[in-house]
């Protein structure tokens, strides 16, 4: 199980700006770093984050080997309609990891 932290409003109304937040709990391993047998640690990043509102996208973001471990991302959209905000993180090694909230708009 991933540990995800999301933050958005419950309701907002239509035509606000709201802020949405997103914490993800992740070591990123930029495969570079030594362990402590000294032999390198594998790279292990997540690569791409995404946002949806009803399906349809409003932010998208690509990932390096210089983000820091549990990546928080920060980003603002319109509250035009109700519904489902989902969130989606994949990466190395298979990595997947999926959330939704739901958004009231009057």
């Amino acid at each position: 199980m991933v540990n995800v932290l999301i933050n958005v409003p419950k309701t907002a109304k239509r035509g606000d700006v709201v802020e949405i937040k997103a914490l993800i709990l992740h070591p990123m391993e930029t495969g570079f770093r030594p362990g402590t047998n000294g032999r390198i640690i594998p790279r292990n990043i997540v690569e791409r984050f995404s946002a949806t509102w009803n399906g349809t996208e409003i932010f998208r973001m690509t990932m390096t080997p210089a983000i820091a471990a549990n990546p928080f991302v920060s980003f603002f959209a319109v509250a035009n309609e109700s519904g489902t905000i989902g969130f989606r993180w994949s990466g190395d090694e298979g990595f997947l990891a999926e959330e939704s909230v739901t958004i009231t708009v009057a």
